[in-house]
């Protein structure tokens, strides 16, 4: 059987969200199953997202919601509703203060992701509904990020493996 694609799409304005990505990626090329692509949401296409088994989205929070970048992209995956139905997702943020709107960022991805059909990994230790960091992230967010990554390749690997084992009805 084929591994696993995590799609990793992010913007970043000042560097602090591609950091956060990259971290995200590390942790989940640590999942040997899987093959992963990271992509600025400029370069990113709709069929990335229907090659993907998962999908982890970054935005700098910018008034309490994603980047307008990233808006118009989650925008524009109308086109293909219904293709992302099952896919495995998780979302990251980075912001300027406490309380500068990182969780409205990172919700407003996930109910994309919910809206279409998405399985979302969250944490129960810390970062329960997905990574924040406070100005530039330090060593403790990019652990959290490879956490991320790994967790979310994994359960996609998980839902892949075990499907792919079920047999027909």
């Amino acid at each position: 059987m084929a591994g696993v694609n995590v799609l990793v799409i992010y913007y970043s304005r000042t560097g602090t969200t591609e950091k956060m990505a990259k971290a995200v990626a590390k942790g989940a090329k640590s999942v040997k199953e899987a093959k992963v692509t990271i992509k600025r949401v400029e370069e990113a296409t709709m069929d990335d997202l229907k090659e993907a088994d998962a999908i982890i989205i970054g935005s700098p929070t910018y008034y309490g919601q994603m980047a307008a970048e990233v808006k118009k992209f989650v925008d524009e995956s109308v086109k293909i509703h219904g293709a992302l139905e099952g896919k495995v997702g998780g979302a990251f943020t980075s912001c300027g203060a406490m309380g500068g709107g990182c969780e409205t960022t990172i919700l407003s991805i996930l109910k994309a992701m919910l809206i279409h059909g998405m399985i979302i990994q969250g944490n129960p230790q810390d970062h329960h509904y997905g990574v924040v960091s406070i100005g530039a992230p330090d060593e403790n967010v990019l652990g959290a990020c490879k956490e991320l990554g790994k967790r979310v390749a994994e359960l996609a690997w998980r839902l892949k493996k075990n499907h792919s084992s079920l047999s027909p009805f």
